[in-house]
């Protein structure tokens, strides 16, 4: 069964993707949650419009991201934490949401933490780590993460 997407669907597709998918999936799952609708000659007659109104919008969209990936890499995000001196364990976790706030202070890049993937989830010690920041569909790169004891005695 053919589905227009009315908005992203991890491991589906991005919004107005035509996909093929299960009539069960679709009838039970995408359509009642909202997620899609049925791919019928009119609708896809209106999502070609769509589309093409959109298009010369995400060309804009894509160069910020492109600029702002490149911003990133350049950039290393330094979070002080609480730390056992001894071993260098952490008292807590870094997470993604501490990592957005740490880049938004120290260098005024808007990033959310829903956009900001880590290995676990979180970091547990102090040295260098790598965050991935999802900017746009298919545009990621790599911050450089450093923890550091608060305490540097």
């Amino acid at each position: 069964m053919k589905v227009i997407l009315k908005q992203d669907v991890k491991n589906l597709g991005y919004e107005y993707d035509v996909k093929e998918v299960k009539p069960g999936y679709a009838r039970n799952y995408l359509i009642p949650s909202g997620f899609a609708i049925t791919a019928t000659p009119s609708a896809l007659k209106v999502r070609d419009e769509v589309v093409k109104q959109k298009e010369h919008k995400q060309a804009k969209l894509v160069k910020d991201a492109n600029e702002l990936a490149k911003a990133l890499e350049t950039i290393k995000v330094v979070i002080p934490v609480k730390a056992n001196k001894e071993n260098g364990k952490i008292y807590g976790s870094v997470t993604s949401a501490m990592i957005s706030e740490a880049i938004k202070a120290q260098f005024n890049y808007d990033i959310d933490k829903k956009q900001i993937l880590l290995d676990d989830d979180h970091i547990k010690e102090l040295g260098e780590s790598v965050a991935i920041v999802k900017l746009f569909k298919d545009i990621n790169t790599e911050v450089k993460v450093l923890i550091e004891n608060e305490d540097k005695e």
